[in-house]
């Protein structure tokens, strides 16, 4: 099998080093194609091969991943179409295009799956959910599960559910971080350098994520576990819960996943439009082409009618 991505961004970067890492595909069998060549010198160190034409791509890769920005979606699928057969496999980690637009700019049954995986990628402890779209073959999901699972966790989902995933674990990484800055502010501000404080906070949040994936304990019955009666950690956690940490973070995770859901109306609203302007154009056109017949009808009519 061989594997295009259409951008060759981190993303893309860090899903390639995953396949080729773990042996799923060689680099041989890549290719990437971008307009910037400081990127593409990236992929061809990684023995990617490496083009400026996406058509190229198209034609010579089995699956295709698109890996650029939302808003350069519309103009690669209108590029790539007619191109793409039902052979071949497209997988978008664009954040907020729905599958309903793909598969409008695909051709008939092209077989698509969204993916929402998360920055983590980049040092292969990524979180993603990838959703299977309505002409996908037995196999593919669990294909495409297998090439996200170089750089992480993956899991298989439906459509329904990338909103959540997206205010989840699609930008928890920055809350993460946000969480580890303030953990680290605080340790400063009680006398530790700033290397060290931040150190410490970013290994107390991997060591207790490390604890929940491995223990198969409840977070809560973890905390509980150190939180002592009368102790330092339940007096900080009534502190936080004071401050209402935890339905901030469960604000957070709402704000975003609702974000997400109105960039997919957004996109939908969109492909209308274009849609409706398309058939606009087409019944003018045949409008044009009925007018012009009717002309000659009546040039010929004047020239048999007799003077």
């Amino acid at each position: 099998m061989s594997v295009g991505f259409i951008g060759a961004g981190r993303m893309a970067q860090a899903l390639s080093r995953g396949f080729i890492s773990k042996g799923i595909v060689k680099p041989q069998k890549m290719m990437a194609s971008d307009q910037s060549e400081s990127i593409l010198d990236f992929m061809k160190k990684q023995g990617v091969s490496t083009t400026n034409c996406n058509i190229e791509l198209v034609e010579r890769c089995d699956l295709v991943v698109m890996a650029v920005k939302p808003h350069l979606v519309a103009d690669v699928l209108q590029e790539i179409s007619d191109f793409f057969t039902t052979d071949k496999m497209f997988v978008s980690i664009a954040a907020g295009v729905p599958l309903e637009v793909l598969e409008t700019n695909l051709p008939e049954e092209t077989r698509v799956l969204r993916a929402m995986p998360n920055t983590a990628c980049l040092v292969h402890a990524g979180a993603t959910v990838i959703a299977p779209g309505k002409f996908v073959r037995n196999g593919d999901a669990s294909l495409v599960q297998k090439l996200f699972q170089t750089v992480g966790l993956c899991y298989v989902g439906t459509e329904d559910q990338l909103d959540a995933v997206t205010g989840l674990s699609g930008s928890g990484p920055a809350y993460a971080f946000a969480t580890i800055e303030s953990l680290a502010d605080g340790g400063v501000k009680m006398g530790l350098p700033r290397d060290m404080a931040t150190k410490l906070a970013a290994q107390t949040l991997f060591g207790a994520a490390k604890m929940v994936l491995e223990s198969g304990k409840h977070p809560g019955q973890l905390k509980d576990e150190v939180c002592s009666p009368g102790g330092t950690t339940i007096t900080a956690m009534h502190e936080l819960e004071r401050g209402g940490f935890r339905g901030t973070i469960m604000d957070a995770v709402e704000a975003s996943a609702l974000k997400a859901k109105e960039m997919g109306e957004l996109e939908v609203q969109k492909q209308e439009e274009r849609t409706q302007e398309m058939e606009n154009e087409q019944a003018n056109e045949e409008q044009k082409s009925e007018e012009k017949k009717m002309e000659k009808v009546e040039k010929k009519v004047k020239m048999s009618s007799p003077q």
